[in-house]
């Protein structure tokens, strides 16, 4: 596994939802804070991204943008003034149908072509959708990204992103053999690739910059392929082959223990393995070193944890 591919797993619960939704005229959708990340893609027209405690954000056919920490927000035909945002629909309703768009006085004959045409012009077509997370022990490269990552479509820009955009789109219109497997599996890539254009093209920030420096990230790929394996400073050195590293601001046996516990936690929280096992997987000799550690790092011990911990379907 690589850093980004365990980032995700160590977090992720449930599967990811998605609604594709066609809009025209004037509209504005509220979606409350929420525990995961979401996202939009146009996929045809323009709108206005307005977060909550945040500048307005213009979105264009092929614009993809997440939010990462869930972060409420409007969504709107137009940039809203404060009473056209505290009135807007809640998204549930506005995209499962269930509210009839407000009526519009009828063009007169002679402008009724011209009417069409306006309208379909307004018309918006957006993939909306959510990931849900348990932000419990979430993974310092996903707690750095910023509240929201807007990815422009330009010429040229995120290649891998924009065929799984195509793909997702294709999928959703056609509902072919196999589409209950192949949707989740597209979201789970779209969610890749949106983390992976950001760490490309962020130019402040500890991760992207760890991940970027091919010494640090030799070191991060060998720890998170085999948290188990012994790990000694002069190991590890060899693997990323330099002297000393520095795992992005912390001393990489600190690093290793962290992720091993933060492993430890996925494996509780997602499966009914023994705790024997578990401890074996993440590289304690036994179930008592693991709950002395996790103990030490989560406040309670690992039975406790899973008792408490509800894996969404």
């Amino acid at each position: 596994m690589d850093v980004v591919s365990d980032a995700i797993s160590a977090v992720r619960v449930g599967r990811p939802s998605s609604d594709r939704v066609r809009v025209g005229g004037r509209w504005c959708a509220r979606l409350a804070p929420y525990e995961g990340a979401g996202f939009h893609i146009v996929l045809r027209g323009d709108c206005w991204l307005l977060p909550d405690g945040g500048e307005p954000v213009a979105l264009g056919a092929g614009d993809a943008v997440l939010l990462p920490h869930g972060t409420g927000h409007v969504i709107a035909d137009a940039p809203a003034d404060a009473e056209t945002v505290a009135r807007a629909v809640p998204f549930a309703r506005w995209a499962d149908g269930s509210l009839p768009r407000p009526p519009r006085p009828a063009p007169r004959a002679r402008d009724a072509e011209t009417a069409r045409d306006a309208e379909t012009a307004r018309e918006v077509e957006m993939l909306c959708g959510k990931y849900r997370l348990d932000r419990r022990h979430t993974h310092p490269l996903l707690a750095e990204l910023p509240p929201l990552v807007h990815l422009p479509a330009r010429d040229g820009a995120h290649p891998e992103l924009r065929a799984a955009i195509g793909l997702l789109e294709g999928e959703l219109d056609e509902r072919r053999p196999g589409a209950s497997l192949a949707l989740p599996s597209l979201l789970d890539l779209l969610f890749v690739y949106m983390i992976r254009s950001w760490t490309a093209e962020s130019t402040t920030g500890t991760w992207p910059a760890a991940l970027g420096d091919p010494a640090t990230a030799a070191a991060l790929r060998a720890l998170h392929s085999d948290p188990a394996a012994p790990w000694t400073i002069d190991r590890l050195a060899a693997e990323a082959g330099v002297s000393r590293p520095t795992l992005v601001g912390r001393p990489p046996m600190a690093y290793l223990t962290w992720w091993r516990l933060t492993r430890a936690a996925a494996l509780l929280r997602s499966t009914e393995a023994p705790l024997a096992t578990v401890a074996r997987h993440v590289g304690y000799a036994s179930p008592y070193a693991l709950s002395h550690a996790f103990r030490r790092e989560f406040g309670t011990t690992p039975g406790r944890y899973r008792d408490a911990t509800v894996t969404p379907g």
